[in-house]
């Protein structure tokens, strides 16, 4: 597969990456833009599981949860994972107001610079997908973007597959497109690289704009992020008025 590229711009720019070196096992980068009222956000909103951590972007007027270990950054945070062959570090993949799981899940000074990088177990957020024609498109797109981005930029193409768009509606009765992806059979150079997984979800928010919330992972590791966790998560994705 080729020609992935991120199909909209999160906050009003393109995606944000700070300049750090990164492995094939890219590992996001994160920039904090100027803060963002959040009325109805973060701590002071509801999550629809209990015991779980409430994730809003007031950018694309969403909002999900996440399990209660989760780490979530602030709603002005964009997160980049690099083109590994761009010597500026511009951004392969990219999203905002993000939320992490086991962020220093593995270290390693990959590039022998003295500096121990850290790799994330999985992390998850929303972006713009305004260049889209249909939700199903942005899906897949989004799904290979981050699949290839993330973890197998430096491996043959043929290790990234990508599956076909399905209808999807979650729990508060948002409906739009899901696709998965994954990339496995990779070369793991490096301590912390692995093989890995994404899934991305589609659809209008309250202005008619395409937005998508994509999910990324580890896979093949022992403590991988179960399908089952990824599905209640993805169940949990809303509209929120006020946000947007």
């Amino acid at each position: 597969m080729t020609g992935f590229v991120v199909l909209g711009k999160d906050d009003g720019g393109p995606d944000v990456a700070d300049g750090k070196k990164s492995s094939p096992t890219a590992k996001p980068s994160e920039s904090e833009s100027s803060p963002i009222a959040n009325p109805r956000g973060g701590e002071e909103a509801a999550p629809t599981v209990p015991g779980w951590k409430v994730v809003t972007n007031p950018k694309w007027g969403t909002q999900f949860d996440v399990p209660g270990d989760w780490e979530v950054a602030g709603t002005g945070v964009i997160a980049g994972v690099e083109d590994v062959k761009d010597p500026a570090g511009a951004p392969a993949a990219g999203f905002s107001a993000p939320a992490y799981y086991k962020s220093e899940w593995c270290e390693d000074d990959s590039d022998k610079d003295g500096k121990k990088e850290t790799t994330r177990l999985a992390g998850v957020g929303t972006k713009g997908a305004q260049g889209a024609k249909s939700t199903d498109e942005a899906a897949r797109i989004e799904a290979g973007n981050w699949a290839w981005a993330a973890y197998a930029q430096e491996e043959p193409k043929d290790k990234l597959k990508i599956g076909e768009a399905e209808p999807y509606t979650t729990e508060s009765g948002l409906s739009g497109s899901v696709a998965r992806a994954g990339a496995t059979g990779l070369s793991h150079k490096n301590k912390c690289d692995t093989d890995g997984k994404s899934i991305a979800f589609s659809f209008k928010n309250g202005k008619g704009e395409y937005a998508t919330w994509v999910l990324y992972g580890a896979a093949g590791v022992d403590d991988e992020l179960p399908d089952t966790t990824i599905q209640k998560i993805l169940s949990t994705v809303r509209l929120v008025e006020g946000t947007s």
